[in-house]
C-alpha cells in the first residue's frame, strides 16, 4: 500500500499519471507481482486475449519512445510494458463483437489492474495510448495477429506524485 492509509482503495484513489522516473531497476519480485496483476484482469469468458512484452533494453525502450510520437519519457522508465491484444482468441468466441470490443475492453482490465498494482507497491506509471501501432509492432518484431494497445512505463517517480482533479460525481454518476 502506498501511505500510511489501511483503506484498500488508496493504489486507486492515489494513482496519477507518471512521466520522470528514476533509472532504478525493478526487482524481480516486484515485477511478477505486476504480471501476476496483469495476468488476473478480468476477460470476457475468461478468454485472456492478451500478450504482455516486458520491454528493458534500452534499444527497444527508444524505439517504442520514437514509435509514440517523441514520448521520450517511455525510454527513460527502467520497464516499458507492451499490452497487446489478440483480437483472433475473442473472435474464436465471440465472432465480431469479441474482435472488435471485447479484446479491447479485456486488455483495457489488465492495464487498469497493473496501474493501481504499481501504485501500490510504489511504482510511478502512465498509460499511454498515442502512438504509431505499425511502428510498435515493428520496433518488437510482433507478429501480425498481435495488437499492441498500451505501453506502460513503470519506474520509481522523481518526484511525489499530487492527485489529480476529477469530474464533481453529480456531472458523471446517475442513479435510479
Amino acid at each position: 500500500m502506498t501511505g500510511n492509509s489501511s483503506d484498500p482503495l488508496t493504489p486507486i484513489l492515489t494513482r496519477t499519471s507518471c512521466r520522470a522516473f528514476r533509472p532504478d531497476p525493478l526487482p524481480e519480485a516486484d515485477l511478477t507481482r505486476l504480471i501476476e496483476a496483469l495476468c488476473r484482469a478480468p476477460s470476457a469468458g475468461n478468454v485472456q486475449p492478451w500478450r504482455f512484452i516486458v520491454v528493458r533494453s534500452d534499444g527497444d525502450r527508444e524505439a517504442l519512445a520514437a514509435a509514440a510520437h517523441g514520448q521520450s519519457f517511455l525510454a527513460r522508465a527502467p520497464v516499458v510494458i507492451v499490452v497487446c491484444g489478440d483480437a483472433a482468441r475473442s473472435e474464436a468466441r465471440y465472432g465480431k463483437r469479441g474482435r472488435d470490443l471485447y479484446v479491447i475492453q479485456d486488455t483495457a482490465a489488465a492495464v487498469e489492474n497493473l496501474l493501481i498494482a504499481a501504485t501500490a507497491l510504489g511504482y510511478g506509471s502512465c498509460w499511454v495510448g498515442a502512438f504509431d501501432e505499425k511502428a510498435a509492432r515493428e520496433a518488437l518484431g510482433l507478429p501480425g495477429g498481435l495488437r499492441p494497445l498500451a505501453m506502460v512505463p513503470i519506474g520509481r517517480p522523481i518526484r511525489g506524485r499530487k492527485p489529480t482533479g476529477r469530474r464533481p460525481k453529480r456531472e458523471v454518476v446517475e442513479i435510479r
